[in-house]
């Protein structure tokens, strides 16, 4: 398919799945001349817009760690859109959609990407009015993970507190990673590790810090806690009616089955006295992936569940607690959950990653979303790390463009890994994302009203001015561009819209033409648009 080269052509078939008796319902979309369409994954934001071949994806089965919504948009102004999951793919002839569930019509909004989204979110996905806690935008947050691993405890968090605060980076939310707990499906800390864990959660406040812990559904067989949940039928079940154990990448487990209403209640009952025993401020909603819930052998409370089902109610429980995060969802755009790109490694072509997937997100209703960790989430890309061959200009990059993101989220300690240099550098981003907390969180609190992204393709915000297929610039909210280096270089080209804009620098330039920049390491180049 060449640069999204539809004409307006449907055609519906309905074909058997071999004994089954359901019916496979087949929509085939052709293109319209210089039509490009986006959606369906946000992992897959590098993809979009969909101009090359690309396998069956099913959304129901598979979200390669993110998020899936059932949404395609186009540039046209069209969009495709199912309450149920479906399988799409794209070929030189279009796109297919098959659903197991009905017919996919394509629907007419406008004329354009923006049109498309605004269609589509007002009557699939409505924004709630409602925010996650505004910390989240208005100061970096910080996590854990690299630095402890699994082996999280209290001396060694503070540490990591004072590490930030000694380093004058600003204080925001901390989050508490995985393994802090005695096992999976106890909400007690380990007593060997956190001697005093209320203790610890003061001494952070004190700091200025507002502390999640990382939580999941699953629960460890063969403890009190499996034993009595099982009981009450708060597990789901396998067709033998006894807990089913799942594999996921901790192992094997019995998984919470939300689609009971009793159990939910149990878990958020849980998870709001641990509130009230520790002071803790929220939780980070780890797991949750379709792919857990797709096997065929499993039984649901709710007795016609289908695996995003599970992923939706794990989702739901995060409104309960304005500071939450996910990872994996499934719907729910519009309403008040942070999201979290999945993990990337510390690669040139993993940052690169960053911007498409950030759009593919607000473009399917995720406005609250973090860009992964700075550097990325992979632990391994930071043990024993030997200064003469880390490449430190690459995480200084991956600071920068977070810095201008709704929401910038540490892991590494950059005093750890960088020189005095580069950690100045990285330092100076994060105050400057607190120098734009304001302005951040004013378009959130328009998201909350209109659902329109934060983070905006340039062909959302500036239709058929041939951005369609651009990959490294972004729009924040309707007033900023954001530039930033994306390779081990210091100079970058940038197309400008037509307009007027002002760069980071004070210099004023007439848009509609490309310009190339002097990005020395300490620079992240932005336009605002002037009027």
């Amino acid at each position: 398919m060449h640069s999204g080269k539809f004409t307006a052509l449907f055609t519906f078939a309905f074909l058997f799945l071999g004994s089954h008796a359901s019916a496979q319902h087949v929509t085939e979309i052709k293109s319209l001349p210089g039509e490009y369409w986006w959606g369906g994954v946000v992992a897959y934001g590098a993809r979009m817009p969909y101009v090359q071949p690309l396998e069956e994806f099913d959304l129901a089965k598979q979200n390669n760690n993110n998020q899936v919504v059932p949404l395609l948009l186009s540039s046209k102004g069209r969009y495709a859109w199912s309450d149920r999951p479906f399988r799409f793919s794209v070929a030189d002839k279009g796109i297919t959609l098959r659903s197991d569930y009905e017919r996919i019509a394509v629907q007419t909004a406008g004329a354009t990407l923006r049109e498309a989204y605004i269609g589509a979110c007002r009557k699939h996905f409505p924004p709630s009015g409602q925010l996650p806690d505004t910390l989240f935008f208005t100061m970096p947050q910080y996590n854990t993970w690299i630095e402890l691993m699994y082996n999280q405890n209290q001396a060694d968090i503070l540490g990591y507190a004072q590490g930030i605060t000694d380093n004058g980076f600003p204080a925001g939310v901390l989050m508490v990673d995985d393994n802090w707990q005695k096992y999976y499906g106890s909400f007690e800390f380990k007593p060997d590790k956190f001697p005093s864990p209320k203790a610890m959660v003061d001494k952070l406040h004190s700091m200025g810090f507002k502390v999640m812990l990382w939580i999941c559904p699953f629960v460890s067989a063969d403890s009190p806690e499996y034993r009595m949940l099982s009981s009450k039928g708060y597990l789901i079940k396998s067709k033998s009616n006894k807990p089913a154990i799942i594999s996921w990448w901790n192992g094997q487990s019995a998984c919470y089955d939300f689609t009971n209403p009793d159990a939910v209640a149990y878990f958020v009952s849980e998870l709001k006295s641990m509130q009230q025993t520790y002071g803790i401020d929220g939780f980070k909603f780890d797991a949750g992936d379709n792919n857990f819930y797709a096997g065929s052998h499993l039984v649901s409370y709710k007795t016609d569940a289908i695996s995003v089902d599970h992923t939706l109610a794990w989702a739901k429980i995060g409104l309960e607690f304005p500071l939450n995060e996910y990872r994996a969802g499934w719907r729910m755009g519009g309403e008040a959950l942070v999201q979290r790109l999945g993990d990337k490694h510390y690669a040139w072509d993993a940052l690169r990653l960053l911007i498409p997937d950030m759009v593919a997100a607000g473009l399917l209703g995720y406005a609250y979303t973090c860009p992964d960790m700075v550097g990325g989430g992979q632990y391994g890309s930071f043990i024993n790390v030997d200064e003469k061959k880390f490449d430190q200009t690459l995480i200084v990059r991956s600071a920068q463009i977070h810095a201008l993101m709704p929401m910038m989220q540490f892991s590494v300690a950059p005093w750890r890994i960088l020189s005095k240099e580069n950690l100045a550098i990285v330092r100076n981003m994060a105050l400057l994302h607190k120098k734009f907390g304001a302005y951040i969180i004013a378009c959130a609190r328009e998201s909350a009203k209109t659902g329109e992204p934060i983070v905006r393709h340039l062909e959302y915000a500036f239709p058929n001015e041939g951005f369609a297929e651009c990959k490294d610039q972004f729009m924040l909210g309707e007033k900023y561009m954001v530039a930033p280096v994306l390779a081990g270089e210091n100079t970058r080209t940038v197309s400008l819209p037509k307009g007027r804009w002002k760069d980071d620098t004070g210099k004023v330039y007439k848009g509609g033409k490309t310009v190339t920049l002097n990005v020395p390491p300490e620079r992240l180049p932005y336009f605002e648009k002037l009027k």
